[in-house]
């Protein structure tokens, strides 16, 4: 029996016309409130462009969620609702019962995951606001990722050691949100790297028949997509620190989520998967930050040394650059499924 794909095609509709539709709203609330990048150091634009794509992806993620639900407590979803193939296979059989048995299996798990989320949005919109310092900041995405690991959502890696696991699942959380937070330095390259990295989560959750992953995978790619229009090629909203983290840490869960090892597919080397899908990431935040502890500065400390910058130097144009990282992030990621 498979997922009717109606369903995850609703998923990833709804969170794109969410967000894209509230990002207008959010760009003039945060142009009323003072939340702008304004030009300056290292700044490309010459006018406050409104630090605004975390406020609206968040919107995308969780709009379609609460609609969901209550589309499940009040019985909308049903077979005969749904013209999927799956559904004529399977008469009688409510949709409410597929997404509620999950549901009620990890209903927790998912409100860890939103708070976490709101959380990131939240310590990322007080960075764009005051500009906490680097300790403060590493200090709640601790906090944050420690509540995704207390909750059972963990890294093991064959390890039989629940420390090891947490430790594990904080240092990846971390590290994740920081390598999407380094990778926002030019119009479309973090949604866009982000929203590759949802859709290859996405596929590799329903191929193992885990719809609920799959689902909350297609959301978060179809809030990316309906952000895009307003950051790429030109930008009249950024992410801001509150997207950014938001989106590191989404990737960062949804690589956790899908059983890539299992009986069905007892590949051990599976669990390497999410490396290949995110490699681009990792690999940038690896290559800076080794190169600015060699020359003695703070790894936190911004430059230009990034792969987009690196290449621009070389002669591309800031949005040849930003289709060239997305292409080999893309051929990565399908690389990874072989």
């Amino acid at each position: 029996m498979s997922f009717p794909f109606d369903i995850y095609f609703l998923a990833f509709a709804s969170a794109w016309l969410t967000t894209f539709l509230s990002a207008p709203l959010w760009r003039r609330w945060s142009h009323r409130t003072g939340l702008v990048d304004d030009p300056g150091h290292r700044k490309i634009h010459d006018q406050p462009v409104a630090l605004a794509g975390g406020l609206a992806v968040m919107s995308g993620l969780v709009f379609p969620i609460i609609f969901g639900y209550l589309a499940l407590k009040w019985g909308w979803l049903t077979a005969d609702s749904v013209s999927s193939p799956a559904s004529a296979r399977l008469p009688g059989l409510e949709l409410g019962g597929w997404l509620g048995f999950g549901l009620s299996q990890r209903a927790g798990q998912l409100l860890i995951i939103l708070l976490g989320a709101l959380g990131m949005v939240l310590l990322g919109w007080l960075d764009d606001k005051y500009e906490l310092s680097p300790a403060v900041k590493l200090g709640g995405q601790f906090l944050l990722a420690a509540l995704v690991a207390v909750a059972g959502i963990r890294i093991t890696l064959f390890v039989q050691s629940t420390l090891f696991s947490h430790v594990v699942t904080i240092l990846w959380i971390l590290t994740l949100t920081n390598a999407f937070n380094f990778m926002d330095n030019m119009n479309g390259l973090c949604a866009g790297l982000a929203a590759i990295g949802a859709w290859c989560f996405a596929w590799a959750a329903a191929a193992q028949g885990q719809y609920l992953v799959a689902l909350l995978a297609l959301l978060t790619c179809g809030a990316l997509f309906g952000f895009l229009p307003f950051n790429f090629p030109k930008a009249s909203v950024f992410l801001g620190d509150a997207g950014s983290h938001l989106v590191g840490y989404l990737l960062a869960v949804l690589a956790i989520l899908p059983h890539f090892y299992s009986r069905e597919n007892p590949n051990a080397w599976a669990v390497l998967k999410p490396l290949l899908i995110l490699v681009v990431p990792l690999g940038d935040l690896i290559w800076v930050v080794v190169l600015r502890w060699r020359r003695g500065q703070p790894f936190y400390v911004g430059d230009t040394n990034h792969l987009s910058h690196r290449l621009v130097r070389r002669g591309w144009s800031k949005t040849g650059a930003v289709l060239v990282i997305w292409l080999l992030a893309a051929l990565t990621g399908a690389i990874s499924f072989l």
